[in-house]
């Protein structure tokens, strides 16, 4: 049984476009046109571990921060979203870097299916995992009781909405996949930056699906100034 650092057994990995940190959206849901597969470890490749799975349509998925990783935690964080000025306790956000850098994502149910080689797959859609991400749980969500509309969001909910208008030229889009387009245009309007770290005249590279999107901002547009195939960067399409 494959277990992680801190004794969780790893059920599944998942597999998304991003192969670095810069770029995904700060949560779950932002970008819905985002793709992900979840593969289950060997021990959990069995159709029965997920049977009924299928009559729901979010599930929720338990993480591992497993690229943010560093010596200690802090009790007082700095959320981006505040312009990295602005302390809140840790347990008052959702930073990377916590005691137990455990992630949670409500995620939507796209497809169930069975692989030959992978056993049961996963389709998701929202993700805002890195890919390879191991997965600790997989839960259905339940509307009646996970939903709550008049719950309030802190600084969250007031910066919901951020984003940036985007240029990016036709000639440009035609280096990706067609199918790749309408998903980059949306992770780059979520505005990739830190708010404490907007560069003037500064190109900016995200990684996404083995392309390099290449931008600057300029007058609050960002601008898409080259896409570049990465020369280790294999896209393999997700379902």
């Amino acid at each position: 049984m494959c277990a992680s650092e801190n004794g969780l057994v790893v059920v599944a990995k998942i597999h998304t476009e991003f192969t670095d940190k810069f770029g995904i959206p700060r949560q779950s849901g932002l970008v819905s046109s985002l793709r992900g597969e979840i593969v289950f470890e060997p021990e959990f490749r069995s159709m029965d571990a997920i049977r009924g799975l299928e009559e729901y349509s979010h599930i929720w998925l338990l993480w591992e921060f497993s690229k943010a990783k560093r010596e200690g935690y802090a009790l007082t964080v700095t959320p981006p979203r505040l312009g990295g000025r602005e302390r809140k306790g840790v347990f008052a956000t959702r930073a990377p870097y916590r005691p137990n850098s455990i992630g949670l994502s409500s995620v939507k149910l796209e497809d169930v299916y069975f692989d030959e080689a992978r056993g049961p797959i996963l389709v998701v859609s929202g993700a805002d995992l890195l890919d390879g991400t191991p997965i600790y749980d997989i839960k259905p969500y339940l509307p009646y009781t996970d939903a709550h509309p008049e719950a309030t969001g802190s600084f969250g909910e007031a910066h919901k909405e951020d984003g940036i208008g985007v240029v990016f030229a036709e000639e440009q889009q035609e280096k990706l996949p067609e199918e790749l387009r309408e998903r980059v245009l949306a992770v780059l309007q979520q505005d990739p930056r830190a708010a404490y770290n907007k560069k003037p005249d500064y190109v900016y590279g995200m990684s996404f699906a083995g392309y390099d999107i290449r931008f600057t901002v300029e007058n609050e547009s960002l601008i898409v100034q080259d896409v570049v195939k990465l020369s280790d960067g294999e896209y393999r399409k997700i379902k």
